[in-house]
């Protein structure tokens, strides 16, 4: 099947569900799991863009020693600290219980920005998957492992967003990561049958596919996302928009479409070149009014 082009006209065919009491409840509990000493920004950047998006209340769990900073530096969030290993990483098998119990209350959850893909990292994901039916966004160090697993990924078919670069889907499927990008579609498609999940491709041209095989295609935005932080923002608005109540695939193309559009915008306010990942969310909220999201 064709691949359908993203454009503003495109997505208010596909209208985001909007709050209609007002309450912060109504628009969400997210649950951001992420973040260690070398790394803390990234779930940072992830939560600020889930609240540009709309969510209505964000939860923070990383690692103890940098919690506090978190909280300074994001007071709309709630931030608990989570035990960590010699590395500096959430200790997941200490702080599986934890977790768990945080994501009870929660109606999306994003795990891997700023971890590594480490054993510990990968059973906190796999412990998440097997506990709770909220939607799923899968980032980063989350990403490990998953092809092992499959089995438990295919329990949750259609309700995890996976958000691969062009090195992760390497790992992914097994391939050498020349072959991702000489036809990321094509890769993008591969992983969400084997793993039937939505998979957010990213690059220089984006492609969201479903478990089916829909296939959405994005190639705005320009060079200045490929900037350290932007896939934590992309992250962040996906999960916002689930945490909304957005289904995974409404979610992705929403959050893949206002991630570019914000770059677009910055590119011609600042440059094409130099504008910063914290840049992008802010724009966010102006482009949803636009729209209509």
């Amino acid at each position: 099947m064709a691949p359908i082009e993203l454009t503003a006209d495109r997505l208010r065919e596909l209208p985001l569900p909007l709050p209609e009491a007002g309450s912060k409840e109504e628009r969400g509990t997210l649950l951001v799991v992420g973040g260690s000493i070398e790394l803390p920004g990234a779930a940072l950047l992830a939560g600020t863009a889930a609240l540009r998006a709309g969510a209505g209340r964000l939860r923070i769990a990383t690692a103890a020693s940098v919690a506090v900073a978190m909280a300074v530096a994001m007071p709309e969030a709630r931030v608990v600290g989570l035990p960590e290993d010699e590395g500096g990483e959430i200790d997941a098998g200490r702080a599986e219980v934890q977790v768990s119990g945080l994501a009870k209350k929660c109606d999306a959850i994003l795990i891997g920005t700023g971890m590594g893909s480490s054993g510990g990292t990968r059973a906190l994901t796999l412990d998440l998957l097997a506990r709770h039916a909220s939607s799923l966004v899968l980032d980063a160090g989350a990403l490990g492992g998953l092809r092992e697993n499959a089995d438990a990924m295919r329990s949750r078919s259609g309700h995890c967003i996976l958000t691969p670069h062009a090195g992760e889907m390497a790992g992914l499927l097994d391939i050498d990561r020349d072959a991702v990008e000489t036809d990321p579609a094509g890769a993008a498609l591969e992983a969400a049958g084997l793993l039937q999940a939505v998979v957010v491709m990213k690059g220089a041209e984006t492609w969201i596919v479903n478990p089916e095989g829909e296939r959405w295609h994005y190639a705005g935005g320009g060079v200045g996302l490929a900037t350290s932080g932007s896939g934590d923002v992309l992250a962040g608005l996906i999960a916002g928009l689930l945490a909304r109540g957005a289904g995974p695939v409404r979610a992705a193309i929403w959050s893949v479409f206002l991630h570019g559009e914000a770059g677009a915008r910055l590119a011609r306010s600042v440059g094409p070149l130099g504008f910063l990942a914290r840049e992008i969310a802010a724009e966010v909220p102006r482009l949803l009014a636009e729209i209509g999201g």
